[in-house]
């Protein structure tokens, strides 16, 4: 049987955080096994595919450097995942990897915007998104405005925890916007 195979179906036996740690611990004594459980990250295939992200996440929590690479091809991804687990894991990835540039920021930006914007999404998928979107305004100012707009539409009907980071993010996108109106 093969490395992916043997993934697989490691993956397939239960979801728990007993057998993630289990697959994680065989990625860290084998980092070249990274290849392999993300390959079946971005086949997009239920349920494999949402517990071999949870892995990913755990993984890429102790060594970011594995995940690095395979940022653009996450990115690609991610208006194909519909499932909430491939959505809140590869933002919440996303929140602690180097942002990317041109193409790539373009449609992280647009899933992040539409998610926050859509009413079915998860908090955590909310939550994440706006700190994506947060840091890529740091890089380019001009989404602040848009950014604190996107917030403030929906912000009164959303749950506590959308609501309390929301608030977080727009005091601080209101005093950066008025910090770069001045002289």
């Amino acid at each position: 049987m093969n490395n992916l195979q043997e993934i697989n179906d490691l993956l397939l036996t239960e979801t728990s955080r007993r057998n993630t740690d289990l697959v994680a611990g065989l990625i860290f004594q084998k980092p070249g096994l990274f290849e392999e459980l993300f390959r079946v990250f971005m086949s997009n295939e239920e349920p494999a595919s949402r517990r071999s992200a949870w892995v990913i996440d755990t993984v890429s929590e102790k060594l970011p450097e594995l995940l690095v690479p395979h940022i653009p091809e996450m990115i690609r991804m991610l208006p194909f995942f519909n499932h909430d687990a491939l959505k809140r894991h590869s933002l919440r990835m996303l929140t602690r990897s180097p942002l990317p540039e041109g193409e790539m920021s373009g449609i992280l930006v647009n899933c992040c915007f539409e998610w926050l914007m859509s009413r079915p999404e998860s908090v955590s998928v909310k939550v994440y998104s706006m700190e994506i979107l947060y840091r890529v305004s740091e890089i380019e100012p001009d989404l602040k405005k848009e950014l604190a707009d996107s917030i403030e539409l929906h912000l009164d009907e959303e749950t506590a925890g959308v609501q309390n980071r929301g608030r977080k993010l727009l005091k601080k996108l209101y005093s950066e916007m008025n910090d770069l109106k001045k002289p």
